[in-house]
C-alpha cells in the first residue's frame, strides 16, 4: 500500500468510527502496518489539509485520532444546528434516541447492530442537543464510549426517572423498536409538541441550542 492510498484508508476509518477515533496502533492492526508509518501519513494529512484550507482536521484525545470540523467555522455550523431546516429531530435520530433510552449504556456498534445501519450523525446530534452524553468506556477491544440519557432528556419528557419510560410490548427485537420509537412520539403528541432544538437548553446555558 503506497502513502496515497493509506491516507485514503485512513481518512475513511476515522470518518466510519466518529467521536471514538482509533489509535496509531488501531489503525496499524487494521492496515497492517507499523504505528510509525501510521502516524508519519496521519502527519503528512494534517500538514497537507491544513495548506489545502479543508474544513476537517485531525485531532488526537486520549490516544486517538479523530476527525473533527475546524474551530472557524463554529458560527456557520451553530447556524445550521439553530436553522428552521434542523428544527426537529429526524426518525433517524428519535430511533436511536429510544435505544440509548431503553438500552443505557450502550455502545455505538450496539446501536447500529439494533437499527441495522450507521449511527453516527444521529448519535452526533442528540449529543449536541444534550439529549444524550457519554457515561463511560466499555471494557472492550477499544474501549467504545457508552452512552445514555441525560437530565435534560427526562425534563424534556417530564419524567421523574427512567423507570417511568413507557413499557414497550413484548415482541421482536425490530418490533421492539418501532414500538420504542412510536412511545416517544406518542409522548411529544400528547402534549402537542415537536422535539426541537429550540426545546433544548443551549451547552452554553445561555438561550436555546
Amino acid at each position: 500500500m503506497n502513502m496515497k492510498q493509506l491516507k485514503s484508508v485512513i481518512e475513511g476509518l476515522l470518518f466510519v468510527t466518529g467521536d471514538e477515533g482509533l489509535s496509531a496502533a488501531q489503525l496499524a492492526a487494521v492496515l497492517e502496518q507499523r504505528p510509525e508509518a501510521v502516524n508519519d501519513a496521519v502527519k503528512e494529512m494534517r500538514e497537507q489539509w491544513s495548506r489545502d484550507g479543508r474544513g476537517l482536521q485531525i485531532v488526537e484525545v486520549a490516544g486517538a485520532y479523530r476527525l473533527t470540523t475546524i474551530a472557524e467555522h463554529a458560527p456557520y455550523i451553530e447556524k445550521l444546528a439553530t436553522s428552521p431546516i434542523r428544527a426537529t429531530l429526524s426518525q433517524a435520530a428519535l430511533e436511536t434516541l429510544s435505544i440509548v433510552a431503553y438500552k443505557q449504556p450502550i455502545t455505538r456498534v450496539e446501536i447500529e447492530e439494533i437499527r441495522g445501519v450507521k449511527s453516527d450523525r444521529a448519535l452526533h446530534t442528540l449529543v449536541s442537543r444534550e439529549l444524550i452524553e457519554e457515561i463511560g468506556r466499555a471494557e472492550a477491544i477499544g474501549r467504545p464510549i457508552l452512552y445514555g440519557t441525560t437530565r435534560a432528556f427526562l425534563d424534556y419528557f417530564n419524567l421523574r426517572s427512567l423507570d417511568d419510560l413507557p413499557e414497550p410490548s413484548e415482541s421482536n427485537a425490530n418490533d421492539r423498536l418501532d414500538d420504542e420509537t412510536v412511545m416517544l412520539f406518542s409522548k411529544l403528541d400528547r402534549d402537542e409538541e415537536q422535539l426541537s432544538i429550540d426545546d433544548v437548553k443551549a451547552p452554553d446555558g445561555e438561550g436555546n441550542a
